[in-house]
């Protein structure tokens, strides 16, 4: 969401983001925009996601023989049915307080951009009835796709079943294993949180589900380099790799140390925002394999320094990711397979060695290992043997350089940046106020009787967008 704040600050709008008063991520004070905390709120933070990894971990590599595969994904989605609990507290505070509700009218916002993930941007455009993009690649029901185009189970993967687009008949089996579990799951556990505002707060009343597909533009964070080709949308606007960019200087200690690599190179490793600490027994495992290499090493980590760690690997807090990965002498970038990593990783070209932990992260990883450009070592066989051997595989095998130097090629090579297009179709849908004439009418089929409520959106001279961020 920074990225496009950014952008469309740039472009002279004003933004609002509405925020929990501990939120992570989106800070109370910015030049970029100008927040909205809500009082008594409170949001996802470290402990969760924590929590969440080391159970996860601990079932990989064999510590909890007591937690089944089921019960662990169970465990998971109590999690995450706890965070959308925080979220409808959120909308509720709103809803509930005629000042803010008040303010947020007076302010004659364009539109509302929200990730649909969480289910509050949604209710709150349909509140205020204004338009609605998404930033987008997960609903509160699974992935964005399932929720607004064809999706035939042939030929697209579920997330989590660890199929290619290339099954045989029972991998095939398995995927609708997976959606029917999805369809189960999801439906009732999130769902129900959002029906209930909708049954509270709305007249005349309307389903979530519906308000979640009727968004005028899915701006989707993936493109067809990296995504399975598929069936798509007229209002699905494919903007993968839009947070890339040409890498910039280096800070003169890290340029220093990366020509200090000589002909062998640096790999890069991070794991992510999320992933902040690792256990001590993993850490080892990494720190000694990095000491066999003949290359350097940039460790993003933040946790205790490993004892194993050798001359050549350098920790820090931060590092300037697309810089490093857009450097020269960067040979690897091994990383928890994010969405955002992936694709700046596959924008520069870099070869990857995937270690992915939780949600998305291996289906992301084996996208890239399918078109040759990268190699998974999961969790539970990670040692200083795997890393360093996966490593060496990499680095010493030119496919897998020339093969994220082809994605890299096929991703540049296109009319208009992903970030331009974001901005484009943000503003065409200020411009028209809506997108009506690019959504299909799947959303709207009747299951029985029902009353689709179809809002309508007063003409406003002003430049100003709500920007609904993530917790």
């Amino acid at each position: 969401m920074e990225v496009l704040i950014k952008a469309l600050h740039g472009q002279g709008h004003s933004v609002d983001v509405i925020r929990t008063y501990n939120s992570w991520f989106v800070k109370e004070n910015s030049t970029y925009y100008n927040s909205i905390t809500i009082p008594n709120t409170k949001g996802m933070d470290e402990e969760f996601v924590e929590d969440m990894l080391n159970k996860v971990i601990d079932y990989e590599r064999g510590k909890s023989y007591w937690l089944s595969a089921v019960w662990l994904h169970l465990d998971i989605i109590r999690g995450i049915y706890k965070t959308h609990e925080m979220v409808c507290q959120l909308i509720t505070n709103i809803f509930e307080s005629e000042e803010i509700l008040k303010t947020l009218k007076e302010k004659q916002y364009d539109l509302v951009l929200t990730d649909p993930v969480w289910g509050a941007g949604i209710l709150l455009a349909h509140k205020l009835k204004l338009p609605m993009v998404y930033n987008v690649r997960w609903s509160a029901t699974g992935e964005g796709h399932f929720d607004i185009v064809p999706s035939p189970l042939s030929y697209i993967p579920i997330t989590g079943s660890r199929n290619t687009d290339k099954m045989i008949f029972f991998q095939r089996v398995k995927n609708v294993f997976f959606y029917s579990l999805m369809n189960l799951l999801y439906p009732n556990f999130n769902i129900p949180q959002y029906q209930a505002l909708c049954d509270k707060y709305f007249d005349p009343p309307v389903r979530f589900h519906e308000l979640l597909q009727g968004a005028d533009i899915w701006l989707m964070r993936v493109d067809f380099v990296f995504e399975f080709p598929r069936p798509t949308m007229p209002n699905v606007i494919y903007i993968g790799g839009f947070q890339c960019k040409p890498a910039k200087a280096l800070p003169h200690d890290l340029e220093t140390f990366m020509q200090s690599s000589g002909e062998h190179g640096v790999i890069i490793m991070s794991l992510g925002s999320f992933i902040s600490v690792l256990p001590d027994e993993i850490t080892a495992e990494i720190a000694a394999a990095f000491a066999r290499l003949p290359q350097k090493v940039i460790w993003r980590y933040t946790g205790k320094r490993p004892s194993a760690l050798g001359n050549n690997t350098l920790l820090i807090d931060w590092m300037p990711q697309n810089d490093l990965l857009g450097h020269p002498k960067t040979k690897v970038f091994i990383a928890h397979g994010g969405t955002n990593g992936v694709q700046e990783a596959l924008y520069h070209g870099v070869p990857v060695v995937g270690i992915p932990l939780i949600f998305d992260q291996y289906d992301n990883l084996l996208r890239l290992q399918e078109r040759g450009g990268a190699r998974i070592i999961t969790i539970a066989t990670l040692d200083k043997n795997t890393l360093h051997a996966a490593i060496q595989e990499v680095i010493n095998n030119a496919s897998y350089k020339q093969s994220m130097q082809r994605l890299s090629d096929l991703h540049r090579d296109t009319p208009i940046k992903p970030l331009d297009s974001a901005l484009f179709w943000i503003e065409f849908v200020m411009r028209h106020k809506g997108a009506a004439h690019l959504r299909s009418e799947s959303y709207k089929l009747p299951w029985g009787f029902q009353h689709f409520v179809r809002s309508s959106v007063n003409p406003t001279t002003h430049h100003m967008r709500m920007m609904l961020g993530s917790q």
